[in-house]
């Protein structure tokens, strides 16, 4: 079920991501009195799912979820329309307009989807507001990768630094140290507040180790279910034990009480909890997976929150400033796709898919919508053949040295940026296939 909600999501999301791109070229080829002949959602190669006739474009929804495309008379695409292009060129045709007419048509889909990504986090914030937890609000501080022990945190530390950038949410830590080459931090641990030294290279050792969450809140283990027939139910642990202990070793603290648990895979162990105010300890045999069948209460009952609320055009510009933030974040991000541990990371429809709740959340849909909105812009805009930033290159050549590039080097340029991105897909999709079995 968990598979075929994010499955959906990702199909509309990418429904709605690839109609609204292929628009944009629509809409500046009509504007220009452009012929467009067709206009489709997903390719069709051999069938189409179905199609219909209005005007001179004909619409239609092809079988292969892979994009869409918009076919535009005498331009060479992934149509690879050769006979059209031996005619004399037409009034009506791409190749027949100005080159600043001809830019525009192209950058088209990137610009729709780049103000797509800004008009959804606008609604978004007049919806919902924005909410989050500031470093200072987790009383009990967060506990740490194993990564960030060997850099000098300790459970229970609050970063409130990392070199001048002031850390907003514990989310920032991780973003600095991937995206910013840091030297130090600024940690507060009990009442001292100190330096800590960040080691080289430590945002590509996250990424090598595939670090998912570098910091996590660190709040008391009260349980708030548990499992009928699981190894805690059997154990008579109750709702509202406050567990403290496995093996004798302290562990008050949720994610220290499920690593000290793992110790004890397939064993019996024993197990201490507050009841009522008073110790107690109990027998009990952890599974194989390191479980007892037993969910902490809501962490949000430890922590401090901070809502705010937008107007409608208040929420305007915070809109856009987060869309700009988030694409400014993407942007740094993709330098580490040209490294090994980057390239090891790159992931395909399963990892987008993976970006969506596992139940159906509006919230969580629209947010992660926009920025895939944006990482299509980015994407479409790279100088490759084959992707509108490809061809607004040649059209910048174009309109610097006043001559076109002749239509068969465009046309092996077409083929050959076809084949880098046909070669990229099935590398991306290959990564998820070897992590999905590597499980």
């Amino acid at each position: 079920m968990v598979f075929l909600i994010k499955a959906l999501q990702l199909i509309l999301s990418l429904s709605i991501l690839v109609i609204l791109h292929e628009f944009g070229h629509f809409l500046f080829a009509r504007l220009f009195n452009t012929r467009v002949e067709k206009f489709y959602l997903f390719f069709n190669p051999g069938f189409t799912l179905f199609k219909f006739q209005k005007g001179e474009t004909e619409y239609g929804m092809g079988w292969l979820p892979l994009g869409g495309y918009v076919k535009i008379a005498g331009m060479i695409d992934e149509s690879m329309d050769k006979e059209q292009l031996k005619q004399p060129p037409q009034p009506w045709e791409f190749r027949a307009k100005p080159a600043w007419q001809r830019l525009l048509i192209m950058v088209g889909g990137v610009l729709v989807n780049f103000i797509l990504a800004l008009f959804i986090f606008w609604m978004v914030l007049f919806k919902w507001g924005e909410s989050y937890v500031p470093v200072e609000g987790a009383q009990y501080g967060y506990s740490y990768h194993p990564v960030g022990h060997e850099m000098g945190l300790q459970d229970g530390d609050i970063v409130l630094a990392v070199d001048t950038f002031k850390v907003k949410t514990i989310s920032d830590v991780a973003h600095f140290l991937f995206l910013e080459e840091p030297h130090a931090m600024t940690v507060k641990r009990g009442d001292s507040i100190f330096q800590l030294p960040i080691p080289e290279g430590v945002g590509q050792r996250l990424l090598s180790e595939r670090v998912k969450q570098f910091a996590g809140f660190r709040i008391p283990f009260v349980v708030d279910s548990i499992v009928t027939g699981m190894p805690a139910d059997i154990a008579g642990i109750q709702k509202g034990d406050s567990l403290v202990a496995v093996g004798g070793k302290q562990v008050p603290f949720f994610y220290e009480f499920v690593e000290e648990l793992k110790k004890y895979s397939g064993e019996t162990t024993t197990i201490s909890f507050y009841r009522d105010e008073m110790l107690m300890s109990l027998p009990v045999r952890v599974s194989s997976a390191g479980k007892i069948g037993i969910s902490p209460c809501s962490l949000y009952n430890y922590l401090e929150v901070k809502e705010r609320k937008y107007g409608f055009f208040e929420a305007f510009p915070a809109g856009i400033r987060k869309g700009v933030n988030v694409l400014v974040g993407y942007v740094k991000q993709f330098r580490l796709v040209f490294t090994k541990e980057g390239m090891q990371q790159v992931g395909g429809f399963g990892t987008i898919g993976n970006l969506f709740p596992p139940s159906w959340d509006w919230l969580s849909f629209w947010t992660t919508t926009a920025f895939l909105s944006l990482i299509l812009a980015f994407m479409n805009i790279l100088p490759i053949p084959a992707l509108d930033g490809g061809h607004v290159l040649f059209l910048f050549y174009e309109m610097v040295t006043r001559r076109k590039p002749s239509e068969k080097f465009m046309e092996y340029a077409q083929i050959a940026g076809m084949i880098l991105l046909l070669a990229l897909l099935l590398y991306a999709n290959g990564n998820d296939i070897v992590r999905w079995l590597s499980k």
